[in-house]
């Protein structure tokens, strides 16, 4: 113990025997209230599960150094399931039995995630997951939201450009993975909306290196006037590749489970070009000064690339708003009640974020339409605005 923790210590005990003696009993710490999160920190899906862990993390700090929630500290109660969804159903039935959670932010995965949802359905606490599929929020559990965009507001976005730039006969090249799958599926479900046909439908599995065969299969298609991929990962990348040593001048549009500076990493010079629906937060320096999203998407950049060191992602971004969200509804519940608590996340009105503006009801608990996603253009190795279709 140091000169000054033991100084600390004596006046503490000094100030709580002067209580005693004048009939005062000293005032207790307050009680945290306690938040869970089940994050893929390491694993298959670390690039999405640890700028989640740490901007959860980050996020906790800047609210307990402005004095919590209630006058509590929060307390984050954090486990990393390794991309395992077994691992994430164990750990939330401990945040739940063991740990007395009040609320839960996480799950990276759509599969960790449906895996938990259950267990705080059961428990009827308040669940906000990170995950981007759909089948999350449609059909609505009374307490699971969830803050990243779905897979068909992204297919929605990419068309709304497409049928604006008069691009009506497509191919699809889709990864076979979980989000692949759904996003191929939800883009074939509202395609008809916007009068585009797909010409061509291929797919590739988790583990292919190489999907120049799919590519010329497209390329070989008389009419073909953009490609889509839906998918994450290293799956894009390569495709991207492929497309580039292909010679292929199709627009590319890919997802926004690319929305990160890993993707153009891996794809090197050919992203140049590359088109995709993403949040605000890619582009914070480049938004107008009037923008709303703004300060909030700046403030949130600038504290976690000091914090950490790394370039900000938008999946960090789908953490901080899914943290955030929830201290701004305990707050206004006054209560850690979980009831209370879900209440009022699903009478969030207006919030804004660093993935978009929310405004959530009983038939909606995500909150965001395609106007939240931004469509953007890889261009010098950075993000940039596209320019909308005249």
């Amino acid at each position: 113990m140091t000169f000054t923790s033991t100084r600390r210590a004596i006046l503490g005990a000094v100030a709580a025997s002067a209580l005693l003696a004048a009939g005062v009993a000293p005032v207790a710490a307050a009680d945290p209230i306690k938040i869970g999160s089940v994050v893929s920190a390491t694993g298959s899906t670390a690039f999405l599960g640890d700028p989640e862990a740490k901007t959860l993390k980050l996020v906790a700090d800047q609210i307990n150094a402005k004095g919590g929630i209630l006058g509590r500290p929060i307390e984050l109660i954090l486990y990393d399931d390794g991309g395992d969804a077994n691992k994430a159903l164990t750990y939330a039935t401990r945040l739940v039995e063991d740990d007395g959670v009040v609320a839960m932010v996480g799950g990276t995965s759509t599969g960790a995630t449906m895996a938990m949802v259950p267990v705080f359905e059961d428990a009827e606490i308040p669940f906000i997951s990170l995950a981007g599929a759909i089948e999350i929020i449609d059909p609505v559990n009374p307490f699971v939201f969830k803050t990243p965009h779905t897979d068909k507001t992204a297919c929605m976005k990419i068309f709304e450009d497409m049928k604006a730039r008069g691009l009506m006969k497509i191919g699809m090249i889709s990864g076979t993975d979980g989000f692949g799958k759904s996003m191929r599926n939800q883009c074939m479900n509202v395609i008809g909306d916007y009068g585009i046909e797909v010409l061509v439908d291929e797919s590739y599995g988790p583990t292919d290196a190489d999907m120049t065969p799919q590519l010329n299969k497209i390329k070989n298609t008389e009419g073909i006037q953009a490609i889509v991929n839906p998918g994450f990962g290293q799956g894009p990348a390569i495709v991207t590749r492929n497309y580039a040593q292909l010679g292929l001048t199709a627009p590319l549009y890919q997802s926004h489970g690319v929305a990160s500076k890993s993707f153009i990493e891996l794809a090197g010079k050919a992203a140049e070009g590359v088109r995709l629906p993403a949040p605000a937060l890619l582009i914070a320096d480049k938004l107008a000064d009037d923008d709303k999203q703004k300060p909030v998407v700046t403030a949130y950049k600038q504290a976690y690339e000091a914090a950490t060191g790394q370039p900000v992602s938008t999946f960090g971004g789908y953490a901080y708003d899914g943290l955030s969200l929830l201290a701004a509804a305990i707050e206004k519940a006054g209560s850690d009640d979980p009831a209370a608590i879900r209440d009022a996340i699903e009478a969030t009105n207006g919030y804004v974020g660093v993935t978009g503006i929310y405004t959530m009801s009983a038939e909606d608990h995500l909150g965001l339409g395609t106007e939240s996603f931004r469509l953007l253009r890889i261009e010098n190795g950075d993000w940039v605005p596209e320019t909308a279709a005249q």
